[in-house]
């Protein structure tokens, strides 16, 4: 097995090869408390990451990122995109490691855990990133960010698009919440529609609900190959 170290990282040139290497990460004491590394899941190809904060139990346990009931309700918000995991898009964490009593990760673990991350979002090379709750927003946008200031708002890093929402854990406790999600997620439909799929359709968010000259002038991103 390789041994982690940046130089490895910098070498993955698949996500299989990276996932080899982050298993073998031991940089923050997370994984000595975890069954195993919960790497991430999804197309290769996807041109959409959703980026959550870190594995619970249910994930640990079967080393799946959102397999519990936040999981069940990531899978709807998909599906109402018109997306499905395995297909359309990538699914990740910031740490890949459970913390204890599944706490937030401290900025210290976040730190450890970045050039994974990284490293992943290199290989996958999204045009959009959904950044689900607080600790994806502070890892990737700004430290001191508050999802319910900065949530539904474009912020362009190194040439992709990130959104911020709601992590799906707070829109069950939160319910309410639900309706701006749902507003959030139209807005990555309409940045996919624009730079990636102008046909890309889906039921719940019609593309006869936009104006015609709303596709004027587009600029596709092609799929990878």
């Amino acid at each position: 097995m390789t041994e982690w170290s940046l130089q490895a990282l910098e070498r993955c040139q698949t996500l299989d090869e990276l996932a080899s290497v982050v298993r073998m990460c031991r940089r923050c004491e997370l994984r000595a408390g975890a069954h195993g590394v919960v790497f991430g899941e999804g197309s290769p190809a996807a041109r959409v990451v959703f980026c959550g904060e870190g594995p619970g139990a249910e994930e640990d346990r079967l080393l799946r990122p959102f397999v519990g009931a936040a999981g069940r309700l990531l899978d709807q918000m998909l599906a109402a995109m018109g997306f499905e995991r395995f297909r359309d898009v990538y699914i990740l964490n910031v740490v890949k490691c459970r913390p204890p009593q599944n706490r937030i990760p401290t900025e210290e673990e976040r730190e450890q855990c970045r050039p994974n991350l990284l490293a992943q979002l290199r290989i996958i090379n999204p045009v959009i990133i959904v950044l689900l709750g607080a600790t994806a927003v502070q890892t990737l946008i700004d430290p001191a960010a508050r999802i319910t200031r900065v949530r539904g708002q474009w912020f362009e890093r190194d040439g992709r698009w990130l959104m911020p929402t709601y992590h799906p854990a707070a829109l069950l406790r939160n319910p309410a919440w639900k309706r701006e999600a749902w507003e959030d997620l139209k807005r990555v439909l309409d940045k996919y529609r624009e730079l990636v799929d102008p046909g890309h359709d889906t039921p719940y968010y019609p593309l006869a609900r936009r104006s015609e000259g709303a596709m004027a002038g587009v600029r596709q991103v092609p799929p990878k190959p």
